[in-house]
C-alpha cells in the first residue's frame, strides 16, 4: 500500500492498511491512523497528526509551520481527526507556544485550497468550502458551514451549526445556529434547513428563532435583549449555549439587518 516512489521517514509512524501515492513526501515525528489514503503529491511535515480513515489530496500540506514572526521552533502539533478528508492544495499549519497545536476535528470536509492556521480550533462535521481563508486562533463549533473564498479574520469564533454565506469577511463571531451573509457581515436568520437536517425539532428550531428576534431584530441593545431571553425563553441546551456564546464573544458578534453596530457587545 505504499509506492516505492514515496519519501518515508524511518521515524514515521504508519498504522495499518494506510496507503501512501507516489511523490508524496511524509517527514519524521508524524502519526497516520490506520486505513487512512494520502494521495499524490503531498507533503506531511513533523508534527502532523492524523486519524484513521483520513483522505488526503494532491498537493495538501500538512503541518508546515506557523506564518508567525512569534513563532521560535517550539514542538507544537496540527492534528486532524477521524474520516476527515482534505481535498487538493489543503494547507493546516502547526499551533505555536499560544494553543501548541491546529485542530481539525473528525468527519470534516476542507474543500480545495482551503488554509487553516496556526492555533485553530475545529470541531467535528465542520466544511469548509473552496478557498476558505481562515487566520490564526480561530475556533469554529461542531457542524458549522463555511461558504467559499470567505476569510476569516484571527480570533473569530463560528459557533456549532452556523452558516456562513460564500465570499463573506467574518470579522465578528458569528453565534450558534444562525445564518451570516451580506458586506458587512450580518444575521441573516436562523439555519433552520441545516437544524432540521440535523433532528432538531419544529419545537426546537421556533424557539431558537424566538431568541434571535429578540437578539437581532428587536430595539434593545445585546445585554438587554440577553437578559429578555433568559427571562421569555425557558431553559435549554440551544438557549444556554447561545446566550454564553454571546456573553462570552470577546470580539464582538454580527449585526443584525439594519442596526448600524446592534450585535456588538457593549461595555
Amino acid at each position: 500500500m505504499i509506492s516505492p516512489l514515496a519519501y518515508i521517514h524511518s521515524e514515521a509512524r504508519l498504522a495499518a492498511g494506510v496507503t501512501v501515492e507516489p511523490f508524496t513526501t511524509i517527514a519524521g515525528d508524524v502519526e497516520i491512523g490506520e486505513g487512512s489514503w494520502i494521495g499524490p503529491n503531498v507533503t506531511i511535515m513533523a508534527g502532523a497528526r492524523l486519524g484513521a480513515h483520513c483522505q488526503v489530496f494532491p498537493g495538501a500540506v500538512v503541518g508546515a509551520i506557523p506564518q508567525d514572526l512569534k513563532f521560535a521552533g517550539e514542538h507544537t502539533t496540527a492534528e486532524i481527526g477521524d474520516y476527515t478528508v482534505l481535498r487538493e492544495c489543503v494547507t493546516v499549519n502547526r499551533g505555536t507556544a499560544d494553543q501548541g497545536r491546529t485542530v481539525v476535528g473528525a468527519h470534516c470536509l476542507l474543500q480545495a485550497y482551503v488554509h487553516v492556521a496556526h492555533d485553530c480550533l475545529i470541531g467535528d462535521h465542520v466544511i469548509i468550502s473552496n478557498a476558505v481563508q481562515i487566520a490564526g486562533h480561530v475556533t469554529v463549533d461542531n457542524w458549522a458551514i463555511l461558504g467559499g473564498t470567505s476569510a476569516i479574520h484571527q480570533f473569530v469564533h463560528v459557533g456549532a451549526h452556523a452558516f456562513v454565506g460564500g465570499g463573506s469577511l467574518v470579522r465578528k463571531d458569528v453565534p450558534p445556529f444562525v445564518k451570516a451573509a451580506r458586506e458587512p457581515l450580518t444575521y441573516a436568520g436562523v439555519n433552520s434547513v441545516g437544524l432540521r437536517r440535523r433532528g432538531f425539532s419544529e419545537e426546537q428550531v421556533n424557539e431558537i428563532h424566538d431568541m434571535y428576534r429578540l437578539l437581532f431584530l428587536g430595539s434593545m441593545n445585546t445585554q438587554e435583549a440577553l437578559l429578555r431571553i433568559e427571562q421569555e425563553i425557558k431553559p435549554s441546551l440551544e438557549r444556554d449555549l447561545a446566550v454564553a456564546f454571546v456573553r462570552d464573544a470577546s470580539r464582538g458578534i454580527i449585526k443584525g439587518p439594519g442596526r448600524k453596530g446592534r450585535g456588538e457587545l457593549e461595555e
